[in-house]
C-alpha cells in the first residue's frame, strides 16, 4: 500500500496546475447563498440556469425573495431540481435570517455563531452551512463534499465513512490558516474529481496529481468547472 498523500504537497499540486479558482462564482455574496441552496443534489450548470432566471425576475434579492410566493420561486428554481423542497429550504433559511436580525446582521456574526444559526435551520447541512459561511460570508472554514472524501480515500489519508468533523481537521490542520487557501482547495477538489478522480472511470494515469507519486500529469484539466 502506498503511503498518505500528505495535504500542503496535494494543495500545493493543485495550484500550480489550475491556477486561481475563481470559485465560488457569484456576482453577490445574497446569490452565493442562494447557490449554496440550489446546488444541493444538483450539477452546477443548473444552478446557473436556476440563478439567471432569478436574476431575470429581479428577485435575487434578500427582501424581494423573503416577501415572494413560494409558486413563483418554484418555477424560476426548476432547473435546479427537487424545486419545491429547495424553495422550502431557501424560506427556511431566509426567515431564520429576519428573524435574527436580518441580512447585514447575519453576515456580523462570528463563524461559530453564524454556522450554529445556519445549521438550526431545517435543510441546511454541514456542507451548505460551511459554503456559505466559507464563500458568502467570508469566514475561515473547509467546506467538505463528497469529492473531497473521494480523494482521501483513493490516496490512503481517509475512509469515505469519515465523519464531516474529521475530514473537515484534516484539512484546517495540514494548510495554511488562510480564508483564501481553504477556497481554493476546496474548488481544487472539485476540479480534480470532475476532471480525473472520477468516481466512474477515473483517469488516473492522466492526473496531475501522479506527480507526487512520480509520475507527471499527461493532460491539462478541462475547460468545464
Amino acid at each position: 500500500m502506498k503511503k498518505a498523500l500528505d495535504i500542503s504537497s496535494l494543495y500545493h499540486c493543485l495550484k500550480s496546475f489550475y491556477g486561481p479558482s475563481g470559485w465560488w462564482p457569484g456576482e453577490t455574496p445574497f446569490e452565493i447563498i442562494v447557490g449554496a441552496v440550489l446546488t444541493q443534489n444538483t450539477a452546477w450548470t443548473n444552478v446557473e440556469r436556476a440563478i439567471c432566471n432569478l436574476k431575470t425576475s429581479a428577485l435575487l434579492d434578500f427582501e424581494t425573495m423573503t416577501n415572494a410566493q413560494d409558486d413563483l420561486i418554484c418555477s424560476l428554481i426548476k432547473p435546479a431540481g427537487y424545486y419545491n423542497i429547495k424553495t422550502k429550504r431557501l424560506k427556511n433559511l431566509l426567515n431564520a435570517i429576519k428573524t435574527s436580525g436580518g441580512i447585514e446582521h447575519f453576515f456580523s456574526l462570528d463563524t461559530s455563531a453564524m454556522r450554529d444559526m445556519l445549521l438550526g435551520v431545517n435543510g441546511i447541512g454541514e456542507e451548505t452551512a460551511d459554503s456559505i459561511c466559507c464563500y458568502a460570508a467570508g469566514k475561515k472554514t473547509f467546506v467538505v463534499d463528497a469529492y473531497t472524501k473521494r480523494i482521501l480515500s483513493r490516496h490512503n489519508i481517509a475512509t469515505e465513512k469519515a465523519s464531516y468533523g474529521e475530514v473537515q481537521d484534516i484539512f484546517i490542520n495540514s494548510l495554511p490558516d488562510d480564508l483564501q487557501v481553504y477556497k481554493d482547495m476546496h474548488a481544487y477538489i472539485v476540479f480534480i474529481c470532475k476532471d480525473f478522480c472520477r468516481k466512474k472511470n477515473p483517469r488516473c494515469g492522466e492526473c496531475p496529481v501522479g506527480s507526487l507519486w512520480g509520475k507527471p500529469a499527461l493532460k491539462q484539466p478541462s475547460a468545464v468547472q
